[in-house]
């Protein structure tokens, strides 16, 4: 894997996500690669403990377009208080200030209780297909595929003061019948607070997780359990194996990923 430094100007270019990016990474042979790259970022952080690294999944180019989208909905977009007119395009520096702005804006919205969504409430957000549950099944088998078409993948280093707000950086979910930012907020909380998986990273159609050690057998099957109830099958009869072969594969691996779109079984 190549690991390069994003320097200023090419934060400037919409593809390198925001000038929150610091890496570029290219040439990927695996997730595991990705993943013992933001652990080494971490260690050596940590003298700065008031930042915290999130990296894009699949194709960034859409992601971070449904992301401009969703940024753009009332409850995300900044108060017009009259500074966003002042941006310089041109300047990373301006540019800057105003991206910081609205991620100060996206966190403090995520902790508003009154914005807040209980977990379960995903339950009701879409009904899941039989192709849905094939397709959490086999992306956790493979994960690799999450980065099979040799996009590059891009890393920010985030003033987020916890690893569930670092979603306010590439905040999405923007179909109707999509997941929001605030249900994959909730999302996010719950499988951290319940199972022990702190969220790394988000692409068009899914959401990366990581565990400290894999789950055993019980604590894969507890979330197997939850993850059921809030991707409801159309015959959850027809979907009970698949759900039994995720709670088999889970204790041999660190990572979790599930989707957030409609479409993200394509």
């Amino acid at each position: 894997m190549q690991i390069a430094t994003v320097d200023i100007d090419e934060k400037l270019r919409s593809n390198t996500v925001n000038t929150f990016t610091c890496l570029r990474l290219s040439e990927i042979a695996s997730l595991a690669e990705v993943l013992a790259c933001l652990d080494d970022l971490r260690r050596r952080d940590q003298q700065e403990p008031g930042h915290r690294f999130l990296c894009t999944l699949d194709d960034p180019g859409q992601c971070c377009y449904t992301s401009m989208h969703a940024s753009g909905h009332e409850r995300l977009e900044p108060p017009d208080d009259g500074t966003n007119a002042d941006v310089d395009y041109d300047d990373p520096v301006s540019v800057h200030a105003s991206e910081a702005r609205q991620l100060a804006h996206v966190q403090a919205q995520l902790d508003v209780p009154a914005l807040r969504h209980d977990w379960q409430s995903l339950a009701q957000a879409r009904l899941s297909s039989q192709a849905d549950v094939d397709a959490l099944v086999a992306m956790n088998r493979d994960p690799d595929r999450l980065l099979a078409n040799d996009d590059n993948v891009y890393v920010q280093r985030l003033p987020v003061p916890r690893d569930d707000l670092l979603i306010a950086g590439l905040p999405n979910g923007y179909f109707s019948a999509d997941w929001n930012v605030f249900q994959n907020h909730a999302l996010i909380c719950h499988l951290e607070a319940a199972h022990g998986y702190r969220f790394f990273g988000i692409g068009a159609s899914w959401l990366g997780f990581v565990r400290a050690q894999a789950p055993d057998d019980a604590e894969a099957r507890a979330l197997v359990r939850d993850l059921a109830m809030i991707y409801p099958s159309e015959d959850a009869g027809a979907a009970a194996a698949a759900w039994d072969a995720l709670a088999s594969l889970l204790p041999g691996r660190r990572t979790l990923l599930l989707g957030y779109t409609e479409n993200f079984a394509d």
